[in-house]
């Protein structure tokens, strides 16, 4: 029996501790299984959106003068408050995405995981150091809290980014304003309801976290008005770009996770049956609507026939259907009109297309697909969606040459028998991440930074590293000491 989709309420949003409808002014959304429209999303006025800019601008210098013991007591209470709500969470995303919920399940323990996380850096001293002069003074280094923080989250995980974002600001001791993609703002709704729960019950003010719904017009309007002080945005391209330049006008910091053309680079000696693996892997993880997905697969030449055929074989198994069937492997995608755009994209590159796939025909589905005989030069954009181009090689130096053919520096990936020498491979793939042997959407540590290099982004997400970009330090001491040139009367 295939589960029914969840029913989702009104888009409604939260602004300095109340909530109220967000007028239905957005774009037509869709049942991503069905194609059936249902209704257009919210957009928060422009009344409230300045409401909540002064209720974050008011909260700021109270939420930033709690000790950190003390926030870290809040981060701690609203992880517990969202551990019941993270299976309904996933269940609302993967029917808004299409993601299917096999996948979208395990992503649920980031939602209430990262405010454990941030609380715990709290309680280690994560916002505090110390140097010694050789007299035994101490130099003080405190981060302190840039001020009002937006948090801008894409659709195809939007709690689970929410979450890493929303945690590590209020932790920072930012007041924190979070507007989701308008294309599936359910699951951070559901989520901003815990949290708010939590924080309205040990009176924190109603500016300390908020929620607006609105498009691209709504996060200009955020993003440019001198009051948000950070702004941490995930999404495409060329909203990051927008994002910066306006960041960059007001001279606030910026963080930034954009898009990826990521390549897979499978070595002379891969086993065929787990590099067919990770390539399908990589390629249908979250229906390809993924940053980190497949964009580019790089085979020894002598091999490309054989290892086409294992992946061929691995796509005809899988199971599309609807996201929320626990026996489905690939869902749609989450509109048509994205649908389309990838389609397109995948017939612009030309080639033979290889796709295996059974899809059914009504919905959002598209079939995975690899296209072959594309110009590496043509292959150079992400496509944000279940298709890749293939590209043979003949020697090490010429497979990484096409892995970093790109103005893209994301992830990478290889794969090889030998791993030492898929390693010395792996260190010279020009992405932030390189993956050895491996194909799983969390990081290679919990710990380890996420970088982004050229196009991909601008700075650094991870566990510590977007806790510390809501900061900014401040280093006092005594010095004792004049200038070398003074002299004394």
């Amino acid at each position: 029996m295939t589960p029914s989709t969840p029913v989702t309420a009104p888009h409604r949003d939260l602004v300095d501790g109340e909530w109220a409808d967000a007028p239905a002014a957005g774009p037509v959304l869709e049942d991503p299984a069905t194609g059936a429209e249902t209704g257009p999303a919210g957009i928060t006025g422009e009344a409230r959106v300045e409401r909540a800019l002064a209720a974050a601008e008011a909260a700021a210098g109270g939420w930033a003068a709690r000790p950190a013991a003390e926030r870290a007591d809040l981060l701690d209470a609203v992880a517990a408050a969202l551990e019941p709500a993270v299976a309904e969470i996933a269940a609302l995303e993967a029917a808004a995405t299409g993601v299917p919920i096999r996948q979208a399940a395990p992503l649920g323990m980031i939602v209430s995981g990262s405010f454990r996380l941030a609380a715990e850096q709290l309680r280690g001293g994560g916002l505090e150091a110390a140097f010694a002069h050789p007299d035994g003074r101490a130099v003080e280094v405190r981060r302190l809290p840039w001020g009002p923080a937006l948090c801008l989250v894409p659709w195809n995980a939007p709690a689970p980014m929410a979450a890493h974002k929303v945690a590590n600001a209020l932790a920072a001791g930012c007041p924190a304003i979070l507007k989701p993609s308008e294309y599936a703002p359910a699951g951070c709704q559901r989520f901003a309801e815990a949290v708010a729960e939590v924080l309205a019950a040990r009176d924190v003010p109603g500016g300390v976290f908020q929620l607006v719904h609105g498009d691209g017009r709504t996060g200009a309007r955020l993003t440019g008005d001198p009051r948000v002080r950070a702004v941490s945005f995930t999404g495409g391209a060329a909203g990051g770009r927008s994002v910066a330049a306006a960041c960059a006008a007001g001279l606030k910091p910026v963080q930034l996770e954009l898009g990826g053309c990521n390549p897979l680079i499978v070595m002379p000696d891969a086993d065929a049956d787990r590099a067919a693996r990770a390539a399908v892997d990589l390629l249908t993880t979250l229906n390809g609507q993924w940053c980190r997905a497949l964009g580019r697969l790089i085979v020894p030449e002598a091999a490309q026939g054989a290892l086409l055929d294992a992946i061929g074989a691995r796509l005809a198994a899988l199971r599309a259907g609807p996201p929320l069937d626990e026996d489905t492997d690939l869902g749609p995608l989450v509109h048509s009109r994205h649908r389309d755009r990838v389609a397109a994209r995948r017939d612009a590159l030309g080639g033979r297309v290889l796709s295996a796939t059974k899809v059914p025909d009504r919905g959002n589905y598209l079939a995975p697909a690899l296209v072959t005989g594309v110009d590496p030069r043509d292959a150079a954009e992400e496509i944000f969606g279940p298709v890749a181009t293939v590209h043979p090689y003949r020697t090490p130096d010429e497979a990484v040459a096409l892995a970093n053919g790109t103005a893209y520096g994301l992830e990478g990936y290889v794969v090889g028998s030998d791993e030492g020498a898929a390693l010395a491979v792996a260190r010279r793939v020009r992405a932030g991440e390189v993956k050895v042997n491996g194909s799983s959407v969390m990081s290679l540590h919990l710990y380890a930074p996420r970088p982004a290099w050229g196009a991909s982004g601008l700075g650094e997400e991870g566990t510590a590293e977007t806790l510390r970009f809501f900061t900014n330090p401040r280093v006092v001491g005594v010095e004792d000491g004049f200038a070398l040139h003074s002299r004394e009367a």
